[in-house]
């Protein structure tokens, strides 16, 4: 069953909404069972319910956290090994708030001597258990969606630090080059990020090139390096020659 959530969701994401009796004649199932599968992804924020199927949320809205972690899993998961093999021991770094993000704390829990400077509950709680690393937590205003941490005091708080590398994500990749975000007050905490960072490493899979979302974070010649598992999009392809950018693209 989850696989076929997994198609459902790549299909209203390529179409913008799919159909009740579409899906049932492409999955050989019954209208019942593709009802069930709707209700299920709508309830987790994955797709909303229209009459005689769903569409896929619009531009001004994020899908919710837990559903978003179930989006290209595997993908994020790889993406999270790659950049954590960039990252030496003995370093700063910082990461932001996403479930990309929170893939590359998982894979770094391997390294010693980190210090790492996060506004993300998850990556805080997942890697403060281990003696190697020393977890730097943001103040300010949680998020209760995702337990990201925003506003001013997160900001101010960023600003204090100068790490050797940042790892950010975005909710949206323009063909441009523009990151894009939803909440403005994380769009702050992300630019402050960029701001005091040696080396910024964007951790990005490809479902965010079809995506959009209102708020600018960055562009991506802001951008020291940027890991994803395909970009097929020659516009992007050229910006990130053109700003130098160093684009790292990962088999699953």
């Amino acid at each position: 069953m989850e696989l076929r959530h997994e198609e459902i969701v790549q299909l209203a994401r390529q179409e913008g909404r799919v159909h009740v009796e579409a899906l049932a004649e492409r999955f050989a199932v019954s209208v019942q069972t593709i009802r069930k599968d709707l209700n299920d992804l709508c309830a987790k924020g994955v797709l909303t319910r229209i009459h005689g199927g769903a569409v896929y949320p619009s531009g001004i809205e994020n899908v919710e956290y837990e559903a978003r972690r179930q989006i290209a899993a595997a993908e994020k998961a790889a993406i999270g090994r790659e950049v954590a093999g960039l990252i030496p021991d003995n370093a700063s770094l910082f990461i932001n708030i996403g479930t990309t993000t929170e893939a590359v704390g998982q894979a770094l829990t391997g390294h010693k001597g980190l210090m790492v400077i996060t506004n993300n509950i998850n990556v805080a709680n997942k890697m403060r258990v281990y003696r190697d690393c020393e977890v730097v937590i943001a103040g300010g205003i949680v998020r209760g969606s995702d337990g990201g941490i925003v506003g001013e005091a997160a900001v101010d708080f960023f600003r204090q630090f100068k790490a050797d590398y940042a790892v950010i994500g975005a909710s949206a990749i323009d063909p441009d080059g523009a990151l894009l975000d939803y909440d403005f007050r994380e769009v702050k905490v992300a630019q402050a990020i960029i701001a005091n960072a040696r080396h910024v490493v964007l951790a990005a899979d490809a479902t965010k090139f079809e995506r959009t979302a209102p708020v600018r974070i960055a562009h991506i010649s802001q951008v020291d390096t940027f890991v994803t598992d395909r970009c097929t999009n020659p516009d992007l392809r050229a910006r990130c020659a053109e700003a130098g950018v160093r684009l790292i693209e990962i088999s699953v």
